[in-house]
């Protein structure tokens, strides 16, 4: 029988390596959005960013908000993908990781263009099982989750606090596998929530995760193209960088 000569083949640090990315050339605060066209939007906000790295489609940014440095990755639309670039921004010594992305309403009064705080998750894609046993509880860290559901409620829009369901099978949203993770808790669906909250606890980084509701599968409501749901999705840019100047201005120690 064969016998690899390293424990792990590749590591987080290794692919950090590999992007030529050290500590030292990132934030304290990292905003995580998942495609392209979210990062873009929020590094428009940041003053003088700098091109950390270009890798395949993932690029990281690093600027200045405020005074504040703050480094923004297109973070991943898919689990696997999301395990990749969390790991790189761990093993970047990233402070505090802030998820914004979007999400199914698995509750009928969760409408299109609403706000989802997660406050934990359901692992249901492939990758977490690599990491943890399946007793781990995924949750987001409870000090950074209150703060971003204040200030999320600050933009006066509708926000729900819950448990995600994250899966890997968007064309297996059948009503038997949206009815056990309903039954377990879960107010919403997505693919990426589980991976980045659950490689941020074992690397015991505080992470929070903000979901604007694209769609809802309890009543079947498609919203994509929904000038709500886009309300939403422009509207998380501004949370996330409004609650990273209130915990500067508060001096906040998040766990």
């Amino acid at each position: 029988m064969q016998t690899m000569q390293k424990e792990t083949h590749l590591t987080g640090k290794d692919l950090m390596n590999m992007v030529q990315l050290r500590p030292q050339d990132i934030g304290k605060y990292a905003i995580v959005p998942g495609p392209k066209e979210r990062l873009e939007a929020l590094v428009k906000k940041l003053q003088n960013p700098v091109k950390n790295f270009s890798f395949m489609e993932y690029t990281m940014y690093t600027g200045q908000f405020e005074n504040t440095r703050i480094t923004s990755i297109n973070g991943g639309r898919f689990s696997a993908d999301t395990a990749i670039t969390t790991e790189i921004l761990c093993n970047a010594q990233a402070g505090i990781m802030i998820r914004i992305g979007s999400c199914g309403a698995l509750r009928e009064d969760i409408k299109v263009g609403d706000l989802i705080v997660a406050d934990s998750a359901i692992r249901g894609e492939g990758v977490t099982p690599y990491y943890v046993d399946k007793n781990f509880k995924t949750e987001a860290s409870r000090d950074l989750t209150k703060e971003l559901l204040e200030t999320a409620k600050e933009a006066g829009l509708n926000v729900h606090l819950g448990k995600v369901w994250s899966t890997d099978a968007i064309l297996r949203e059948t009503r038997e596998h949206v009815g056990n993770a309903i039954a377990q808790g879960a107010i919403a669906v997505d693919m990426v929530s589980s991976v980045f909250l659950t490689i941020c606890q074992l690397y015991k980084i505080p992470a929070a995760v903000l979901l604007a509701v694209s769609d809802n599968v309890i009543t079947g409501e498609m919203g994509f193209l929904n000038t709500d749901y886009y309300m939403a999705e422009g509207a998380m840019v501004g949370i996330s960088l409004n609650l990273v100047k209130k915990l500067v201005e508060q001096h906040s120690v998040v766990k």
